[in-house]
């Protein structure tokens, strides 16, 4: 049997690990922004990439609930800044900067808030987020070699 508490923190853990891999994003470009419209599910998925010695991050959300990308005069889309906010299943509070996003009410789901700033701006709530993190083609290489034993 799981805890109960072991369940609910899970999706608040996964946006902290999500979080943490966000961070270390300042200074990559938006490479790719690709969002699909399903009659049950809406989907977006954002690549993130800094060249072949960084590793690429893909970010995918589903149950999207609120999407918003502003893209300024500059063409380069580079990330001054990324995070990842864990908002909680009410009656918890929110940051004041999400509420106008979702409308709450009692069977809402624990929900994400990406947003990343730069030239291109994006702000997402979702209830489900996931962010990969590839591995660069230096630990590709450095790995090539070495046999399993």
């Amino acid at each position: 049997m799981t805890d109960t508490s072991e369940a609910e923190d899970a999706f608040k853990n996964r946006c902290a690990h999500g979080a943490r891999t966000l961070a270390r994003c300042v200074g990559y470009f938006v490479h790719r922004i690709a969002f699909d419209a399903f009659p049950d599910d809406d989907a977006l998925e954002i690549t993130l990439r800094d060249g072949p010695h960084e590793p690429d991050v893909l970010i995918s959300l589903s149950g999207v609930r609120y999407v918003s990308v502003a893209k300024g005069a500059d063409l380069h889309g580079f990330v001054d800044d990324a995070c990842l906010i864990h908002l909680p299943k009410m009656p918890h509070a929110w940051p004041d900067e999400a509420v106008g996003m979702v409308g709450r009410f009692g069977g809402l789901p624990e929900l994400a808030w990406l947003r990343i700033v730069g030239p291109v701006e994006v702000d997402v709530v979702a209830s489900v987020v996931t962010v990969y993190s590839a591995t660069s083609d230096d630990e590709a290489s450095a790995g090539a070699g070495q046999a399993d034993t």
